[in-house]
C-alpha cells in the first residue's frame, strides 16, 4: 500500500513522524510506501520573506526520509504549492494512495497551520482513507496522543453502505488491531434506520467477524445525537483510533452525513480513520 504523509515541518508533525511505534503500526496494515508532502501556501511568492521556503522544506523532508527509509520504507517526496487539501488529496489521486496522513493538534487556534484546518478541509475533501494522527496540545516538545495507532479500535456505524465500506479497513487493521468496540447510535426521529432488535443483530454479525480474526469486541448501542455519542463512546472506551465512514445513508443532518465526521475529526481526544465513499459512487 502507498500512503500520503502530509507535514508542515511544525514540531508536532516532526512527532508523528518521527515515533517509531507509529511507523511500525503503518508496516503491519501493509504501508510499504510512503509520500511526504509538504505545501507551500500559494500566497507566498518570491520576493517575500520566507522566499527560500522550497529549499529549507526540501531540507527538512531529507531528514524525515532518512528516518522512514530507516523503518524500513521506500520513500519519496514532494515540496509543492498551492491550497494544502487540494494538494495532498491530487497528489493521493496521482500515486494511487490507499491512505493519507495528516497530524492534527483537534481544536488548535492555529486556523491557518496545517495542524488543524487541513485535517478538516481533507475531512471533507479525501478521496483515500484518512487517517487523523493526533498529537498533543500546549506543549513545546509535543508527542503523539496514542502510539499504538490501531490497538483498540472504536467503530461507528449507521448500516449505510459508506459505513460498511469503512468496516472494510478491518481487512488490513487486523493485523494491527487487538480490541474493538462496535457502536451503533439510535435516533428516533430517523425512519431510515434500522429498529433496536434489528441493530443488536447487525452489530453482533460484525463483531463475529473481527471475533474470527482474533479480535476482542464489544458492541453497544447508544441514542441521542450521533456525534456527540460517538464522542461520549470515545471517552469512555479510551481506543487508540475511531473508524467511521464520511458519509451515511440518513436525512437527517446530523446523522454520519459530512457534519458528523468533521465534528469526529476535529473534537476526538484520540486519532481518527475516516473512510470516504467509493469513488463510483
Amino acid at each position: 500500500m502507498k500512503a500520503v504523509y502530509a507535514t508542515d515541518l511544525s514540531a508536532a508533525s516532526e512527532a508523528s513522524i518521527q515515533n517509531e511505534t507509529c511507523l511500525e503500526c503503518l508496516e503491519r496494515i501493509g504501508v510499504e510506501e510512503i509520500h511526504l508532502v509538504t505545501v507551500i501556501p500559494s500566497n507566498v511568492h518570491i520576493g517575500m520573506p520566507g522566499m527560500d521556503f522550497e529549499e529549507r522544506r526540501a531540507e527538512a523532508l531529507e531528514r524525515y526520509r532518512r528516518v522512514i527509509e530507516d523503518a524500513g520504507f521506500d520513500v519519496e517526496t514532494h515540496v509543492v504549492r498551492g491550497t494544502p487539501h487540494r494538494r495532498i488529496t491530487g497528489l493521493g489521486e496521482t500515486i494511487g494512495a490507499g491512505l493519507t496522513i495528516v497530524g492534527s493538534r483537534g481544536k488548535s487556534p492555529l486556523e491557518n497551520r496545517l495542524i488543524g484546518s487541513t485535517a478538516r478541509n481533507l475531512a471533507r475533501t479525501t478521496v483515500t482513507p484518512l487517517l487523523v494522527n493526533r498529537i498533543e496540545r500546549e506543549t513545546e516538545e509535543p508527542a503523539v496522543r496514542e502510539a499504538h495507532l490501531f490497538q483498540r479500535m472504536l467503530y461507528a456505524t449507521d448500516f449505510s453502505e459508506n459505513a460498511d465500506r469503512a468496516f472494510e479497513a478491518f481487512s488490513y487493521l487486523r493485523h494491527a488491531t487487538r480490541e474493538a468496540t462496535l457502536v451503533h447510535v439510535r435516533t428516533p426521529k430517523d425512519p431510515d434506520l434500522p429498529d433496536e432488535d434489528d441493530a443488536e443483530k447487525r452489530l453482533a454479525e460484525l463483531a463475529d467477524r473481527l471475533e474470527e480474526w482474533g479480535i476482542e469486541t464489544r458492541t453497544e448501542i447508544r441514542e441521542g445525537d450521533p456525534a456527540d455519542e460517538i464522542l461520549a463512546a470515545e471517552a469512555e472506551h479510551e481506543p487508540t483510533t475511531t473508524l467511521v465512514g464520511s458519509r451515511g445513508h440518513s436525512r437527517l443532518r446530523r446523522l454520519l452525513l459530512g457534519s458528523v465526521s468533521e465534528d469526529i475529526v476535529a473534537q476526538a481526544n484520540g486519532n481518527v480513520l475516516l473512510v470516504p465513499p467509493s469513488r463510483t459512487a
